[in-house]
């Protein structure tokens, strides 16, 4: 069976859709250390140790990231079994732009039918690396572009809806209650509604320092459930620095 993921690409693509990033990182540091030459004395020393630590930084976080993204089994999908996700049937899969996901569910899911909808805005999510994604990587056969407070879909319609890794690119909490309102909505009874996160906790600040802030904290994903009037059948940490909620 063909492999529709190459080893590493998490990784790689994380460098090669944020390569500016990287590139001011580095010229930074490499600033840094000529000021701190050029100023002598202990200021060459301290150069050094600030250049270590954010270089720590760049590393750690990369291998964090190649750990959950290659590593740690994340889209073999095995984790999905046991949830209640119908073997036929449609299954909603919604993201922000960048879809990784849907080619993979077809494939463990051969019998069912793949919806996929787009919520992505380039008016809001206006990340330069969202674009470069978007480039790279082609939409899945028949997705749909919508807004994220209006979903094009029949109420109680679908088997399961999944959301991974991406909706907390909906930044505005309004936005994001309405948003999972919708998905209620079009969920039919008894379906597993999963959502698939990093967290604003102390394994990803560990992780990623001050990018832990792009996450959500969990008193706002509970918040947006609740305003969503949906509850939290299940949650588990995934993979140490991933958090699925199971809800209905």
């Amino acid at each position: 069976m063909e492999t529709l993921r190459r080893h590493g690409q998490g990784v790689r693509n994380i460098v090669r859709f944020n390569w500016h990033f990287y590139l001011l990182a580095l010229l930074g540091i490499a600033g840094g250390l000529a000021f701190g030459h050029w100023l002598g004395g202990g200021w060459t020393t301290l150069a050094w140790a600030i250049a270590l630590v954010l270089l720590s930084t760049i590393v750690v976080s990369l291998l964090v990231s190649w750990y959950v993204y290659d590593l740690s089994g994340l889209y073999a999908l095995d984790w999905l079994d046991g949830l209640g996700i119908p073997a036929a049937g449609i299954i909603l899969n919604v993201h922000a732009g960048f879809d990784e996901t849907s080619a993979l569910l077809a494939r463990k899911f051969p019998a069912a039918t793949i919806q996929v909808l787009d919520f992505y805005d380039p008016a809001v999510h206006t990340e330069v690396s969202i674009r470069r994604a978007r480039r790279a990587y082609p939409p899945y056969p028949g997705t749909v572009a919508v807004r994220s407070g209006n979903l094009p879909l029949p109420t109680a319609s679908v088997g399961a809806v999944l959301v991974l890794l991406s909706a907390h690119e909906i930044r505005q909490p309004e936005e994001r209650v309405l948003f999972f309102r919708e998905l209620r909505r079009v969920a039919a009874p008894g379906a597993p509604l999963l959502v698939l996160e990093h967290r604003r906790d102390l394994a990803n600040a560990l992780a990623y320092t001050f990018g832990v802030f792009h996450f959500l904290a969990p008193s706002a994903w509970q918040e947006t459930f609740r305003g969503a009037g949906l509850k939290v059948k299940h949650s588990r940490q995934l993979f140490t620095f991933l958090h699925l909620y199971q809800l209905h």
